[in-house]
């Protein structure tokens, strides 16, 4: 068994805090838990990196924890991870954090049909600003439902005001809206997003078919990527933000080809039994040589939440590079590289060379 020696020297480590304790924070906890320790090949199966931009998996700590469910708020972030509606595998067992996850305001978190898994914690919310103070907090990671645009802005304000770094998971634009990104940018902050890319999710593996597609001279002449699934972002994504979501994707996957063609990617049912599985289906028309018909029908099946974890990971590692540079405003680079709606999209080869150059100080950011 191949033993993988570090290549640097680690860093000193990274205060986390999260906002939004579902699948994906579960997968994401679990996975500094699964990895710390990660030194042979197999131990390393699934990681994208062991060290990224010079910080090990081990550096990553949490220090604060908001969501608004009752079965979260009030419990330690190792327990919250596993609480209902959250259905995510169970993959590490998690000690103690000594992370309260606190009640943070409602706004539009909590839809009418999302109440029909979760139910709201009663008591006072916590001052947001002065616990990711308090807590020493290097970044904001927010993980709410992706539709929630009032309670995502709130979170970035108070990202502003406590001095940190946000990462955006949901496909509200910030990081990709110039406004924002000039407020981070004034108070000396990076800022990455927006909506995380899955490690081998639908849109990653429609992207990379397409760009197969285009490098062997096959035109393509139409696509679609249909994706059902369980869970609470899921439930999310079909009702409240089915637009929005199918906007975002399908715009994604238009990167990848050097002309227009139809293309429709999104969420097209939910499926409450699946539990954290989601399903995805693909249909690519094209011609080859000739003028010769091609036709691609496959169905994927993945496990949604630890599909985020190691994106979210260098997405982390990478901020704090960019803390310690000095770097504020939108990352170009790692948010090109690991999220569908980038402040400067392009297609995926080239958003992993720029992360590359970022990392070697080539690409300011």
């Amino acid at each position: 068994m191949a033993i993988i020696e570090p290549k640097v020297t680690y860093l000193n480590g990274i205060k986390v805090a999260i906002v939004g304790v579902g699948n994906c924070a579960s997968a994401l906890v679990q996975g500094v838990e699964f990895y710390k320790s990660a030194k042979t090949e197999d131990e390393l199966i699934g990681l994208n990196h062991l060290d990224f931009a010079g910080y090990h998996v081990k550096d990553i700590q949490f220090v604060a924890a908001f969501d608004v469910t009752d079965t979260k708020v009030g419990f330690d972030l190792a327990e919250a991870i596993f609480a209902e509606p959250n259905n995510v595998m169970r993959f590490a067992k998690v000690p103690t954090t000594g992370v309260k996850v606190l009640k943070g305001p409602e706004l539009d978190g909590v839809d009418d049909m999302l109440r029909g898994i979760v139910k709201v914690a009663s008591g006072d919310e916590a001052d947001v600003v002065k616990v990711l103070k308090d807590s020493g907090a290097e970044m904001l990671i927010n993980l709410i439902p992706g539709s929630a645009e009032q309670a995502t802005k709130f979170y970035a304000n108070a990202a502003l005001e406590a001095g940190c770094a946000y990462i955006n998971g949901t496909p509200i634009p910030i990081a990709s809206d110039l406004e924002w990104s000039k407020k981070f940018e004034e108070k000396g902050l990076p800022l990455v997003g927006d909506d995380i890319q899955d490690q081998l999710g639908s849109t990653v593996f429609h992207r990379n078919i397409l760009q197969l597609l285009v490098s062997r001279g096959v035109k393509v002449d139409k696509s679609y990527q249909l994706d059902v699934g369980g869970g609470a972002e899921s439930l999310d994504s079909h009702y409240r933000g089915r637009m929005r979501k199918r906007g975002v994707k399908s715009e994604a996957i238009s990167q990848d080809l050097p002309y227009d063609a139809p293309l429709v990617a999104g969420s097209s049912d939910y499926i409450p039994f699946m539990d954290n599985a989601r399903d995805s289906y693909f249909y690519i028309n094209g011609r080859q040589f000739g003028g010769a018909p091609i036709k691609i029908d496959i169905r994927m099946e993945v496990t949604d939440g630890p599909n985020a974890g190691p994106i979210l990971m260098d997405a982390i590692r990478g901020t704090k590079l960019a803390l310690k540079r000095g770097l504020a405003g939108s990352l170009e680079s790692i948010s090109a590289y690991g999220f569908k709606m980038p402040p400067t999209p392009t297609t995926m080869y080239r958003a992993e060379r720029w992360v590359e150059e970022f990392l070697l100080g080539k690409k300011r950011n």
